[in-house]
């Protein structure tokens, strides 16, 4: 599987492209395969993004704002997540990848 990130190309937040931008570049700097896909102009993509958040994870009001990561189809967590995960030193854990290999493209298990 790889890992998706929905970005949002068109935002007027400073914090919110900062946060993706964040996330971007940690996977491109740690050789992590990944897909950007912005929510902005993929309507279906934005619409399949909203509805595979779990309930606990959706705001009270309004819609959930990127970045959002997906491992494939699974939820790995928005960018407080990752924030955290990156903390503690278990990002590669946090995007459900087998291993932290230096040097190397890492890739999921699941093929």
């Amino acid at each position: 599987m790889v890992i998706r990130v929905y970005v949002a190309s068109s935002s007027g937040s400073l914090a919110l492209k900062k946060h993706q931008q964040e996330v971007v570049g940690f996977l491109e700097a740690n050789r992590i395969h990944f897909e950007e896909v912005d929510i902005t102009m993929l309507e279906d993509q934005r619409f399949w993004m909203y509805k595979n958040i779990p309930e606990e994870k959706r705001p009270e009001k309004g819609n959930p704002l990127p970045p959002q990561i997906f491992n494939g189809t699974v939820y790995c967590g928005d960018y407080e997540d990752f924030f955290l995960s990156k903390e503690a030193n278990t990002v590669f854990s946090f995007l459900g990848l087998n291993s932290q290999a230096s040097g190397k493209d890492v890739e999921s298990d699941a093929v």
